[in-house]
């Protein structure tokens, strides 16, 4: 991946985000849809964090070039007590970051106590990189990264 220079759409739609965030009272910088994070991410004005665990990544898929850092490990998903300082080891507390996990869920938690811990830009990916459950129990038919047909890749 390539460092390109900020797009003013994309930093205008974040901005919108943030205000969108603060005014519902948000503990983190907002939540962005699939499409943004990936615009942002291709041209190198934000990271991407996948928490997702590494079972997940290995066995669903992830996105190329994403940095993982999981919430939670192993079949059970317990909490990473190390998460906030893996994170800011492998991204800074001041980078602009987006946070991927299956439906958006676990990264909204993510987000929260990264912003606790002093991170000033983490975000939310909205939908996950599967999705939410549809009524046939099945991810992916309705909403997520995958669902969007932003890249990803299977290990």
């Amino acid at each position: 991946m390539t460092v390109a220079t900020e797009s003013p759409a994309s930093l205008d739609a974040l901005a919108g985000i943030e205000q969108a965030a603060r005014a519902a009272g948000q503990k983190y910088a907002g939540s962005v849809p699939p499409q943004l994070a990936w615009s942002l991410f291709a041209a190198g004005d934000a990271r991407l964090v996948d928490v997702r665990s590494a079972e997940e990544r290995k066995f669903v898929g992830h996105v190329p070039d994403s940095i993982h850092v999981p919430w939670a490990t192993g079949t059970s998903l317990t909490r990473n007590p190390r998460f906030v300082r893996e994170l800011e080891a492998k991204t800074g507390k001041d980078a602009r970051i987006l946070l991927l996990c299956r439906s958006g869920k676990r990264s909204a938690l993510a987000a929260e106590a990264a912003a606790a811990a002093g991170f000033t830009q983490v975000f939310n990916v909205l939908e996950g990189f599967e999705g939410e459950i549809d009524a046939h129990h099945h991810r992916g038919d309705q909403d997520g990264w995958r669902f969007h047909g932003l890249p990803w890749q299977q290990d």
